[in-house]
């Protein structure tokens, strides 16, 4: 079962280098199990849903990825995918909700919307999260479109999480009244709800945790719906207990190690014996300074969820079997 059953707009944030669009494409390909539809969207303006999946570079247009994560039971379902970047979202506003069809091009034309976005940069995550609450909440003045039963936002970083999803404060300074306004605090009304969660990757080193805990206690103040947080690129865990406190200690058994190498048929002399101690001895480290890490994000008392690092990279093959996993431990 689920542990997000209600929702319907799965936010994916993290510090930068944490694999948070690794992350949001595996979510969306575990979502779309059982015959959902899942919209998959970015809003930072690089092409990453694109060199993911290795198709072209994805234009302002919800375009059919692949089908989702087999359940078993043999219903799969789509994902799509919509790169949105502020100017076209201002354009499809405008045609939308102004009918400026010719209009609105011209003002684009005119470098016009470039102008507004730069001189209230405010107005540019409100026009992006606009069209997020949009497809999410599609309306009888976007006729035709397709109906998505989930939609998973590549969200921006974690240090600028809350103010993107935060429009209403955005929007205070701009306008008091009218339909901005008045569209903004439905917006909030989406974004405060339980039918969407903030999930927050990260890795374990003390940077990305302390971000996230940070972000977590911003979302908070924000009144914003934290979900889960996922621990990226986990490394593998061979050693045992015994073993890895050994190597920690430098008390390794060279001569078992030596004695293992023959065995496999390897001969690179001391030099390579003293290489692999000195490589235990870091990884020790490492996993020491890991598992501290971990404690620390237990701390956070939200659902946690691990994911391996892929050592041969990320292709679709693997976020499938990221999406398997995130899967199994309940996140879709």
């Amino acid at each position: 079962m689920s542990d997000w059953p209600k929702v319907r707009l799965h936010v994916v944030t993290g510090k930068g280098g944490t694999g948070k669009s690794t992350v949001a494409a595996s979510l969306a390909l575990a979502l779309a199990g059982r015959g959902k539809n899942v919209l998959l969207c970015e809003v930072e303006g690089r092409q990453g849903i694109a060199r993911m999946f290795d198709v072209d570079p994805l234009p302002y247009e919800e375009r059919r990825l692949t089908t989702g994560l087999p359940d078993g039971s043999g219903g799969r379902g789509v994902v799509h995918a919509l790169h949105i970047d502020a100017e076209s979202a201002l354009l499809e506003y405008l045609s939308m909700y102004y009918r400026l069809g010719r209009a609105g091009r011209a003002l684009d034309r005119f470098g016009v919307i470039e102008f507004a976005t730069t001189i209230a940069p405010g107005v540019r995550d409100v026009l992006l999260s606009g069209k997020v609450y949009e497809a999410v909440q599609r309306n009888s003045r976007n006729k035709k479109a397709q109906q998505y039963d989930a939609v998973v936002l590549d969200a921006p970083p974690t240090g600028r999480i809350t103010q993107f999803l935060n429009v209403g404060e955005e929007v205070a300074g701009l306008a008091k009244v009218g339909p901005i306004k008045s569209q903004s605090d439905t917006m909030m009304t989406l974004f405060r709800s339980p039918r969407t969660a903030v999930h927050l990757v990260t890795v374990l080193e003390e940077m990305p945790v302390q971000e996230t805990a940070d972000g977590i206690a911003e979302l908070r103040k924000a009144r914003l719906p934290v979900g889960g947080v996922i621990v990226n690129q986990v490394r593998p865990r061979d050693l045992t207990a015994e073993d890895l406190a050994a190597a920690g200690a430098g008390t390794l058994d060279r001569s078992l190690v030596e004695s293992d190498l023959e065995h496999a048929g390897i001969d690179g002399g001391a030099g390579l014996v003293e290489s692999l101690l000195a490589e235990a001895a870091d990884h020790a480290e490492r996993r020491a300074l890991e598992d501290s890490q971990r404690d620390l994000v237990a701390r956070l008392d939200v659902p946690t969820y691990e994911l391996p690092r892929i050592a041969g990279g990320i292709d679709l093959g693997a976020m499938y079997e990221l999406a398997g996993l995130l899967r199994e431990q309940g996140m879709s």
